[in-house]
Order: structure tokens, then C-alpha cells, then sequence
């Protein structure tokens, strides 16, 4: 047999196993990996699949991987996709929410390939040290705004000084836990990262002078601490290759915290503190100054920059505002993205009253859509449908530039956290004239999103071709949230009643 022959008999054992050609909504491969992306993953016999000699394994993530090994993956895909594209045509069925579902897990394992570029992957390594930070940022964002509302009513005064210190503990030392997460994430040792970021917070640097001036304890913020944990993993690495093993344990720990330190006191403090004041003097300038049209592209941009990976680099920023000033101002904003997903989707519910299918994955998805989850509405409705999409942006623009106005005129709406949006962020809500008119300006700005992304999509966002194609009738059975959240679809029976909602996205 001809290694072309071998190859195609590799790939022609494959298909049958993965539910056939019609199972398949893309194909692609790295180093050693067949990716398939699947429309129903319960069509797969995962042992038979298993047990052909020339599979390796099989790994699930957002695309079903099969592990072929290198040089025969690259040979077996082009086979694999001529097989797939020589299957007679499955007639044309009416377009389900588990169609867009398989669209959606297509367009997500597209964009996670696109995202695979040093610039993201770097990104993605920072955010990876600041999300782990998320549930402490959020359950003291929550208490300490409980504490300044018992204050404000004069309630409990004798509590108030413990809430004070329960929710301020955790930001005083919030460097410590970015050294540590930083040096964990760089390949250093975590408790190095964090000796090394601990500087930063220690009260003693108020005795130090750099570059003409007296640091103050917790100058460069997080920031510092990010670049003096980095620092000290590469200070480290030096270490391990150049220090004898029997001198190791004294010397490599020694070197890395003293080398690291004073670059940290007579450097990077100082720069890191410069420009996490840029930032919060920035932030403060373009929503008082250019607010209602930062706003506007803020809100409009957010859902791209998601799918693009971009967001990422917001993380750092949100962390240096709620350190500084006790809040983020941009979090309310870019949380009108996810006002006017829900908007867009209201007005496809309406637009296809005939597609029960797309109608309840909509009715499922949309309680957690209001509560900030964006996921289920974006991949199993919106973005693959197309132009709903783009109008879901215009919402979440015009919320955005709803809040930014109000920035302008004086009322400055920020969160304690970062994690939640939607009605999800009302408890994290902080503002600079009082808690009654941030949240009032905060809700303006969901409605204005709900209606705008809406309105924008009931009338602009169905051409007549899409129209025609989804707006029939169809029981092609149960889909839930959860399917298209991840990509997969359910199997075949009666449908049953949605299952939990799903954890909330992250901004």
C-alpha cells in the first residue's frame, strides 16, 4: 500500500467513527493533533476510535482533538477534508439553535487558533495572574460597600470599623498575591515573587529616596509588583543555570530577592508609580472631558475586543484604578456590552416567531444574559447568525455613551471589582455623588443598552435572505445553555428543562 493510500485509509477509519461527514463543521490540525469541530459530540465511539492503530489518543477542549503524532497528522487532514467533502449533501434541514450552536463552537475554536499569537499569548499569561484575584476582589468590593452604606445611615457604628478592616486587608496587600501569582505563572518560584513584591507594600521604603523623591509604601501598585516578580523569575532562571547545586538553596533565593529588591526600589517603584498615575489621570480625563464618546466606543468595542483576546490587557488597568481610587470607572462601561446582547436577543425572539428552536435556547440564556453571562446569547445566537452581532455592539455602544455622558455632567459611576456585569454589578456599584444616583445612572445605562441594542437589531438586523432561511418552523428537539455555551449539542429526545446557569463571564 502507497503511503497516499495509507494515509486516506487512516482518515476513511476516522469519519465513520466521528458521526460522518455531516457530524463535521470544521477540520483543521497542529504539531500532532487532528481538531474536528463536531455537531453533536454523542455520535463519536470514543473506544473504537481509541483502539485504530495509528490514533495516539484523543483530547476534548474547544474542538475534539485527535492525537495522530507529527508528519501523519499533516498527511491523514488533507484526506480527512477531501472524504468530508466528497459525502453526498445531508438535505437541507430547518436551521435549529443547535445548528447555531455548531456555528458558534466553530467560530470559537476559529478565533482561540487566531488568539494563538505571542502578543495574546503574553496577554492572556498576564490575565492569568490577576483572575485568580477576582473572588477576593469581589467579596471585599461587596463588603466595603456595605460598610459605606451603614455608615452613610449611621447603623451599627460599632461594626464598621471591623468591616473597614475585612475589606481593606486584602487591597493593602494585594501586591504580595500579584508577586506570587506572577512568579507561579512565569515558571519562577511563587513565594520568591511574592517576597519580592512584598517591598512595594512594606511601610519601611518611606525612608528610601529614588530619583530625587521619598517612595511611599505601595507606590507602583500592582504594576510593581507585576514587573518586580517578572524581575526576579528571570534573576532566578540566571541563578539555577550559573550556581553550583551544592550552593543552590543559599545562594539562588539570596540573589533573587537582593538583586531583585533594590531594582525594585531604586527603579522599577518609581517608574510602576508614574505610570499607574498616568493611568488613573487618564481614565479620570476621558470620561470627564470626551466621556459620552469614549463611552459610546468603549461599549461598542468591548464584544470584538473579547473575541479578538484584546480585553485581557484591561485586567492590569481595572486592578491599578481599584487600587487608587477604590474603584474602576471603566468596568459600568464595558458592562453595556453585555445590555446590548440581551436587547439584541429580545428582538430575534420576536423577529423568528416561527423557529422554536433559536426562541428557547433565547428564553434560557436570557436570565443569565441579564446577570452578565454573555456567552450562551453570543455563541448560540447573535454571532452566529451574523448582523444581530454587529447590532448587539450598537447597544452596547449607546449604554456605554449613556454612562460616559453622566461622567461628563459630574456623576462618575465605578465598581469595587471586577468580574461581574449586568445586574450582577449592582452591588459593587461606587460613585462620587452619593450610592442613590449611581445606581440610577448605572440602570439608565442597561436600559438605554437594552433598548438601543433592541431597536438596532429588530430593524436592521435581519436582511431578507436570513429571514427566510430561519424564520421557520422547527422541533429538532432540546438545546440548552449550556451547548451552546461550550459548542456541543445535546442528543436527540424529549427536551428537558434547562439545567443551571452557567458561571458568570469574566470581563
Amino acid at each position: 500500500m502507497s503511503t497516499d493510500d495509507k494515509n486516506r485509509a487512516v482518515a476513511a477509519a476516522i469519519l465513520p467513527l466521528v458521526g460522518g461527514a455531516g457530524n463535521i463543521t470544521s477540520v483543521a490540525h497542529c504539531m500532532t493533533r487532528l481538531r474536528l469541530g463536531l455537531r453533536d459530540r454523542s455520535l463519536v465511539r470514543d473506544e473504537e476510535l481509541k483502539a485504530l492503530p495509528a490514533v495516539m489518543g484523543v483530547v476534548e477542549d474547544d474542538t475534539y482533538q485527535i492525537v495522530l503524532g507529527p508528519g501523519t497528522v499533516a498527511r491523514v487532514t488533507p484526506e480527512f477534508e477531501a472524504l468530508v467533502a466528497e459525502a453526498p449533501a445531508a438535505p437541507a434541514a430547518t436551521p435549529s439553535a443547535d445548528d447555531l450552536a455548531a456555528q458558534g463552537a466553530a467560530i470559537r475554536a476559529a478565533r482561540k487558533a487566531r488568539n494563538q499569537t505571542p502578543f495574546k499569548l503574553f496577554l492572556r499569561r498576564i490575565a492569568n495572574v490577576f483572575v485568580p484575584l477576582i473572588p477576593a476582589l469581589i467579596g471585599c468590593g461587596i463588603i466595603a460597600g456595605l460598610n459605606g452604606l451603614l455608615i452613610n445611615l449611621g447603623w451599627l457604628p460599632a461594626v464598621t470599623p471591623a468591616l473597614a478592616a475585612i475589606a481593606s486587608g486584602f487591597m493593602v496587600l494585594i501586591a504580595v498575591f500579584v508577586g506570587f501569582n506572577t512568579a507561579k505563572e512565569f515558571g519562577g518560584t511563587p513565594i520568591l515573587g511574592g517576597a519580592v513584591a512584598a517591598i512595594v507594600v512594606f511601610p519601611g521604603v518611606a525612608k528610601v529616596d529614588a530619583f530625587g523623591q521619598t517612595l511611599s509604601p505601595g507606590q507602583g501598585g500592582v504594576l510593581g509588583a507585576l514587573g518586580a516578580a517578572v524581575l526576579a523569575v528571570y534573576v532566578e532562571k540566571w541563578c539555577r543555570r550559573w550556581v553550583p547545586e551544592s550552593l543552590d538553596v543559599l545562594v539562588t533565593p539570596t540573589l533573587t530577592v537582593l538583586v531583585s529588591g533594590l531594582v525594585t526600589i531604586f527603579g522599577l517603584m518609581f517608574v510602576a508609580g508614574e505610570v499607574s498615575n498616568a493611568i488613573g489621570e487618564f481614565a479620570d480625563w476621558l470620561l470627564v472631558h470626551a466621556g459620552a464618546g469614549a463611552g459610546f466606543v468603549l461599549g461598542g468595542l468591548f464584544l470584538p475586543l473579547v473575541m479578538l483576546g484584546l480585553h485581557q490587557a484591561l485586567i492590569p488597568i481595572h486592578t491599578t484604578l481599584i487600587e487608587q481610587q477604590g474603584h474602576t470607572v471603566l468596568l459600568p462601561v464595558l458592562a453595556m456590552a453585555g445590555a446590548g446582547q440581551v436587547g439584541a436577543a429580545m428582538a430575534v425572539y420576536l423577529r423568528l416567531p416561527r423557529n422554536g428552536s433559536i426562541r428557547r435556547t433565547i428564553k434560557s440564556a436570557l436570565p443569565a444574559g441579564f446577570l452578565g453571562v454573555g456567552e450562551p446569547l453570543i455563541y448560540g445566537v447573535s454571532l452566529p447568525l451574523g448582523r444581530p452581532f454587529v447590532t448587539a455592539c450598537v447597544g452596547g455602544a449607546f449604554g456605554g455613551g449613556f454612562v460616559g455622558l453622566f461622567s461628563m455632567l459630574g456623576t462618575k459611576v465605578g465598581s469595587t471589582a471586577i468580574g461581574p456585569s449586568g445586574w450582577a454589578l449592582f452591588p459593587l456599584l461606587d460613585g462620587d455623588k452619593g450610592l442613590g444616583r449611581t445606581i440610577a445612572v448605572y440602570a439608565g445605562g442597561l436600559l438605554t443598552g437594552y433598548l438601543a441594542g433592541f431597536v438596532a437589531t429588530y430593524f436592521w438586523g435581519f436582511g431578507a435572505r436570513l429571514l427566510e432561511e430561519f424564520d421557520v418552523d422547527t422541533d429538532t428537539g432540546p438545546e440548552t445553555v449550556v451547548a451552546a455555551s461550550a459548542g456541543t449539542t445535546p442528543p436527540p429526545g424529549p427536551a428537558p428543562e434547562p439545567g443551571p446557569e452557567p458561571k458568570p463571564a469574566k470581563l
